[in-house]
């Protein structure tokens, strides 16, 4: 099973980017997909869930409007559209999977997003 996330970097306030996780040795159809992210000195949250035929979108509060979740299960691929950044969404971003039928979760390395001017 791997999760690769992708898409980090550093970007200004107000700037855009789009990460995506690419997804492998499971059934990927199967699986609700989630964005994490953790900062420095504070736990992991969950910023946004895409169920598994991507019928449904889940997004912390404060976060929609400006973060978009999106899948493509032919490509097995999650993406995260992130707009209007803020110096507070620095943080590792991580991907997750989380099966809706079995006791299965997975968990990829993460990816570092820095908002600084």
């Amino acid at each position: 099973v791997q999760l690769v996330e992708s898409g980090g970097g550093r970007v200004q306030p107000g700037g855009s980017l789009r990460l995506s996780c690419a997804a492998s040795g499971f059934t990927f159809s199967s699986y609700t997909m989630s964005w994490y992210r953790q900062a420095p000195g504070k736990e992991r949250e969950l910023v946004a869930s895409i169920t598994s035929a991507g019928s449904r979108t889940y997004y912390l509060d404060f976060m929609k409007g400006r973060f978009t979740i999106s899948r493509d299960n032919a490509e097995n691929t999650v993406a995260l559209q992130m707009i209007s950044l803020k110096p507070e969404d620095t943080a590792v971003y991580y991907c997750n999977a989380k099966s809706e039928w079995l006791d299965r979760e997975y968990w990829g390395q993460g990816t570092q997003v820095t908002v600084s001017s």
